[in-house]
């Protein structure tokens, strides 16, 4: 889900013209198929599962140093976006083998 901050760069990019290949935060999500989530019994840690389109997946966490301010959906929201936010390591590195005529070489 993009951010408000990513929609504002987003933005600049766009009135920028910067138009050569490039991530953006909808092709980011587009390339989540689910989240599963699990909270360790008698912990604050929530981890989110995200699974993607090619069937890799990615781990986010969170945890709190309280347990009084433990919430579960908070939880959830903060380990599914640090997951998320590995996503753009992962599809820049594609990107950049792409752009680099290397993509193949596992094929």
């Amino acid at each position: 889900m993009m951010s408000k901050d990513e929609a504002a760069i987003e933005n600049e990019i766009q009135s920028r013209g910067l138009n050569a290949p490039r991530l953006t935060p909808q092709h980011i999500d587009d390339q989540i198929i689910s989240a599963d989530y699990h909270v360790f019994t008698g912990t604050t840690v929530t981890v989110c599962c995200l699974t993607l389109r090619n069937g890799f997946t990615v781990i986010g966490e969170s945890a709190c140093a309280s347990p009084e301010n433990f919430d579960a959906d908070l939880g959830r929201k903060i380990a599914f976006d640090n997951a998320r936010n590995k996503i753009w390591a992962f599809e820049g590195y594609s990107l950049r083998d792409i752009l680099s005529g290397r993509a193949q070489r596992f094929v």
